[in-house]
């Protein structure tokens, strides 16, 4: 049996493995020089207590619970597969609460929870493009949970001055220990009741590439290209 397919299905490698890749982020911060660009950004929204929707790529996912302050509440957007499993019991080690579902898969349950905790007063954080891609090609569904809580989405992206590229559909980028990094936010999207979904969609995605782009420039490291979008949707 392959070590995949063991983790899998035992309770306790996976644990272990969250519990290890916890670890790891934290050396990853603890020994490397981390810039943050436009910090005030977030900072304002949380000094407020105002809600937001925090938008990053699938492959840039590893050091995100290292942007966010300590404290504030945020839950993810999780899938229900495996890899959705392992990243919940990951970022548990970090207080992160997580929501299994969709937006558009018979997500209903999940949106509803989301909106909830939007207008509650909690921060939610998403994949655009997740669980499985196209890479850096953002979903609709996302636009939506905006435009119904009223909440502005705030992408945020990091790069690593050493790290390695998986060949996963992703690209997911693992630093170096020592090497240190950037974290780059975006400006804030407001999304009216009014607003076209599509054009929507399209200026998150143009956002959130430019942020990456961004953090890979700083960092001196190669850009990431997105993968072709989806047929019948704009690039």
């Amino acid at each position: 049996m392959g070590l995949a397919k063991q983790i899998g299905k035992s309770e306790t490698l996976r644990g272990t493995l969250c519990w290890l890749v916890s670890l790891y982020i934290r050396l990853l911060y603890a020994t490397g020089s981390w810039q943050v660009v436009r910090g005030d950004i977030p900072a304002s929204f949380w000094d407020q207590g105002k809600p937001f929707i925090l938008s990053f790529w699938h492959g840039r996912i590893l050091m995100m619970m290292k942007c966010w302050r300590p404290g504030v509440p945020i839950s993810m957007l999780i899938s229900q597969h495996r890899d959705g499993l392992l990243i919940a019991r990951t970022v548990a080690h970090f207080g992160i609460k997580t929501v299994a579902g969709s937006t558009t898969r018979g997500g209903g349950n999940a949106l509803r929870g989301l909106l909830k905790m939007l207008k509650g007063g909690e921060c939610i954080g998403i994949t655009p493009d997740g669980p499985k891609g196209p890479r850096m090609r953002a979903s609709a569904g996302f636009i939506n949970i905006a435009r119904l809580s009223g909440c502005p989405i705030i992408p945020v992206a990091y790069s690593a001055r050493r790290r390695r590229l998986l060949r996963s559909w992703d690209r997911f980028l693992i630093p170096w220990p020592f090497s240190g990094g950037v974290f780059v936010w975006g400006e804030p999207m407001h999304v009216s009741a009014d607003s076209d979904i599509e054009e929507c969609r399209l200026l998150l995605e143009e956002r959130m590439i430019a942020v990456t782009d961004e953090a890979d420039q700083l960092a001196g490291v190669e850009t990431v290209a997105p993968a072709d979008p989806l047929p019948g949707t704009a690039p």
